[in-house]
């Protein structure tokens, strides 16, 4: 029997779902909910109805796990306590310090329906909580480090957008080398936001923009550049399309530790992705969480759920008895 998959939104990440529950037997796309007028919005997936968020509420009864596709910042925080009343959910939601908040808000809304929702799936938050949680329990003398890149930002180059006199923009975080060799000699070095990470800017101008003052304003936008150093280039337009298209990206998720009694041993646990692709990695990971949605609820499971709270078992569209035969 396949999972029935809905989609609500379709940028990026919806196109990067439909791929993904392509490629996995066990699921089928039923539908792809938009704000946008549906006869605008053009799907791979034969068969499958396009239709407005408005009609959403008539698939109830048709749609095993609702994966939400919105902008973590904004839509996210509404979206998912909407349609967890309605559906198993999964969400990407990715603003860190807001995830507490976040995840009361869905739980509520989860229990009260009997529905399961997961939230904060992707690979950070996601994959690299993982990483860290494993990480720290295994070794409780240590230190944890992150990080990311090389890759495109998404967040950054929306940020260099909205600037005055910008045209379009991509940014690049970039590990420091000296930082990550630091880390990996096992010398748990103390490391500030400036040496752990560098920003690289690719910026198309405005017809008559001030490059000095796009510059200088980018370089000192709080939360975002002014903690780092970082490199502004100008290109064209073609450029940017030519070599910066792409959406890359990956990182490191490190943990040091000792061992012994007297804490004479080293240890290091390392855990890295190199990605082409940022959102069709991140819809792969959403879709076997989507697995675990189901099956958690079929289990008689709600409410709101982390990846902290679901085993590796429920990922996997193999069985136990398969599971422990050619993986354990």
């Amino acid at each position: 029997m396949s999972i029935k998959v809905g989609i609500l939104g379709y940028g990026n990440l919806g196109r990067g779902i439909e791929c993904a529950v392509k490629q996995n037997d066990d699921m089928e796309l039923v539908a792809v909910f938009t704000r946008r007028d549906p006869a605008t919005v053009t799907i791979q997936t034969e068969g499958v109805t396009v239709a407005n968020v408005s009609d959403v509420e008539k698939y109830t009864d048709k749609i095993d796990v609702m994966i939400l596709c919105g902008g973590s910042a904004t839509d996210l925080p509404e979206q998912t306590p909407e349609y967890a009343k309605l559906f198993n959910v999964v969400d990407s939601f990715d603003t860190h310090a807001r995830i507490p908040e976040h995840f009361a808000n869905v739980d509520a809304a989860a229990k009260e329906s009997g529905k399961v929702a997961i939230i904060s799936v992707g690979w950070d938050p996601g994959l690299f909580s993982l990483a860290r949680i494993y990480g720290n329990a295994i070794l409780p003398q240590g230190n944890d480090y992150t990080f990311w890149g090389k890759g495109v930002s998404q967040g950054h180059s929306d940020a260099i957008r909205r600037v005055e006199g910008v045209k379009d923009a991509k940014q690049y975080t970039i590990p420091v080398d000296a930082a990550l060799d630091a880390v990996r000699s096992g010398s748990n070095p103390t490391l500030t936001t400036r040496e752990k990470h560098t920003r690289e800017c690719f910026v198309v101008l405005e017809e008559g923009a001030d490059a000095a003052k796009v510059e200088a304003e980018i370089k000192n936008m709080p939360n975002y550049f002014a903690d780092y150093d970082t490199t502004v280039h100008f290109i064209s337009e073609d450029e940017l399309k030519a070599n910066h298209s792409g959406i890359p990206h990956g990182g490191f998720v490190i943990r040091t530790g000792k061992t012994g009694w007297d804490e004479q041993n080293n240890n290091i646990i390392e855990y890295s992705l190199k990605l082409d692709s940022n959102p069709e990695f991140t819809t792969s990971v959403l879709i076997a969480y989507a697995r675990a949605a189901y099956r958690l609820n079929k289990e008689g499971a709600n409410g709101c759920k982390s990846v902290f709270d679901i085993a590796p078992a429920y990922l996997s569209p193999k069985s136990g008895e398969e599971l422990r035969k050619e993986m354990l």
